[in-house]
């Protein structure tokens, strides 16, 4: 072989080898797509499953809710119906043990008695003729009866008075009756009558267009345009007056719940009508000795607004750990674990062999544990309760976090899971926080029990039709959701407030504004929730 030839082979087999690298490379770069699209896959399924749950899933978070079983529309009583129910309906032994209950149930309500006696006709007797006479009763049944609404008209009248020993004098001393100042002036709506729209809409979740059905039923064509009317009147006028005191108390307490949820809000300045605005809610903590509820509405989701509405406030605020909140100044910011436990929750996978050996499964039964003391220590002072948090929650926190940290790396950088242990680590600080203070809850689940009614109440009415209906939904859920959890009945207060607010000087006497906040001993008397004695 002559070095021509040597060169040839030499150069073809640079070649080949060129050849083979970059088949090589090529190889190695398909290798890589096919597992980052495998990588995507799994994603993409992971976040149909999750989607799919969150459609069509079970929104409980308690332990047994996990198999994601759905609940069927069709089958709701046979859902919801007591097996102890079904019993009694077949003449079982439970059925004294269930009459005894149903007695002690209805109890409380007002009792009527209704006699059955033969008609006049029927008071002889079948064998000789003579006039029956009653020997006794017979107790056959109890039933409860519904009373319809009704409606009535109330003309006011006051009455004038003279002095008659005067009249002799030719002196005329006339005195008139004090009337009282109605919740909407040059109005035929009284207290009662607003107060019920509130309750209908705002506790009941009963649109006003529903309820303009009902009025005319009723026997009143009172159109939807004048509820609207009344409700934003009555609000502006009383509500957020009552709204505001509250708010300067809050601001004194040490503990305030946070969080946040959408309103669709039409003929907002500078924005379209399907841009979503934020209904915002503060709280005091459970045991405050005055429980206080506060719906504040604002078209953006900016942290501007929690600063500007806690401006003054130095405490710990406990929220689901939107940054947001991170923009208060001279505050100590408290999450919540029911937030970290849902992350965990949404990623458990689907179509698995046996859920116990996935991280996500591991990471909510350490969480379990800590729920297990918070129920077992709920009843405790709060000085015991940050003794036995230090004890037996704080080795469950610890190793919990370090699990996370090991963990976090073996998984995929976007998925579910990966999130969770993310969002864990990164909160770490403000979910510890809880076992240094008795008085700090484990979760903001007060907030989002608050926020709730106004979310079911959403998928009713949908919008609201302006900034001004907003903020009179705002006030008005504040006074409600405040009144119950004071205990009080919301119609009881909303009339309460309605009837007697109006006639106050608060020009010369603000301090009788206090007379009408829910832990008041007058809203106390008048307003309580409680059932009405037997008559």
């Amino acid at each position: 072989m002559n070095n021509e030839q040597l060169l040839q082979l030499t150069a073809q087999l640079s070649d080949m080898m060129a050849l083979l690298q970059s088949v090589q490379k090529e190889k190695e770069e398909l290798k890589s797509m096919i597992e980052e699209l495998k990588n995507d896959n799994a994603l993409l399924k992971e976040e149909n499953n999750y989607l799919k749950r969150k459609l069509f899933g079970t929104k409980s978070e308690t332990s047994h809710s996990l198999g994601f079983d759905q609940l069927s529309l069709f089958d709701e009583a046979e859902q919801e119906c007591d097996d102890e129910v079904l019993r009694i309906e077949g003449h079982t032994r439970h059925k004294k043990k269930y009459k005894d209950q149903i007695k002690l149930k209805l109890s409380n309500l007002p009792q009527e008695d209704v006699l059955l006696t033969l008609p006049e006709g029927e008071k002889e007797c079948p064998r000789c003729g003579h006039q029956l006479e009653p020997v006794g009763k017979e107790y056959v049944r109890q039933e409860v009866q519904f009373i319809p609404a009704r409606l009535k008209v109330i003309n006011i009248y006051r009455e004038t008075y003279e002095c008659r020993a005067c009249k002799k004098e030719d002196t005329k001393v006339m005195v008139k009756t004090g009337v009282p100042a109605p919740v909407i002036p040059h109005s035929y709506a009284s207290a009662e009558s607003v107060a019920h729209i509130m309750k209908e809409k705002y506790v009941n979740g009963v649109p006003l267009y529903r309820q303009e059905a009902e009025w005319k039923r009723l026997g009143l064509d009172l159109s939807r345009a004048t509820m609207a009317n009344w409700v934003i009147i009555a609000a502006q006028e009383w509500l957020i007056l009552l709204k505001k005191r509250m708010h300067e108390l809050l601001i004194q307490e040490n503990y305030v719940h946070c969080d946040e949820t959408t309103v669709q809000v039409l003929n907002e300045p500078g924005k379209n009508n399907t841009t979503n605005s934020y209904m915002w809610v503060y709280a005091s903590i459970k045991e405050s000795t005055t429980p206080i509820r506060i719906f504040e509405y604002k078209p953006t989701r900016t942290g501007y607004n929690p600063k500007k509405f806690l401006k003054g406030f130095k405490g710990k605020v406990i929220t689901d750990g939107y940054a947001g909140y991170n923009q208060l100044p001279n505050v100590t910011n408290v999450y919540c674990w029911a937030h970290c436990r849902r992350k965990f929750r949404d990623s458990l996978p689907d179509n698995v062999d046996n859920i116990d050996d996935t991280l996500a499964k591991k990471g909510l039964d350490q969480i379990k544990k800590l729920f297990i003391i918070e129920d077992e220590i709920k009843d405790l002072k709060a000085e015991e309760k940050v003794m036995i948090r230090q004890e037996k929650a704080k080795p469950i926190l610890d190793k919990f976090f370090e699990w996370c940290e090991e963990n976090k790396d073996d998984v995929l950088s976007k998925s579910k899971i990966h999130q969770a242990f993310q969002y864990a680590l990164n909160l770490r600080e403000g979910l510890s926080e809880y076992i240094n203070d008795g008085y700090l809850p484990m979760t903001n689940s007060l907030d989002e029990r608050t926020i709730r009614p106004f979310a079911v109440g959403r998928k009713n009415w949908l919008f609201s039709a302006s900034p001004k209906g907003a903020e009179a939904s705002a006030a008005t859920y504040s006074m409600i959701e405040t009144a119950k959890a004071n205990g009080l009945d919301p119609y009881k207060y909303l009339s309460f407030v309605f009837k007697y607010l109006p006639s106050q000087d608060l020009v010369n006497h603000p301090e009788s504004l206090d007379m009408f906040l829910p832990w008041s001993n007058e809203c106390q008397l008048n307003c309580k929730l409680k059932r009405e004695s037997n008559s």
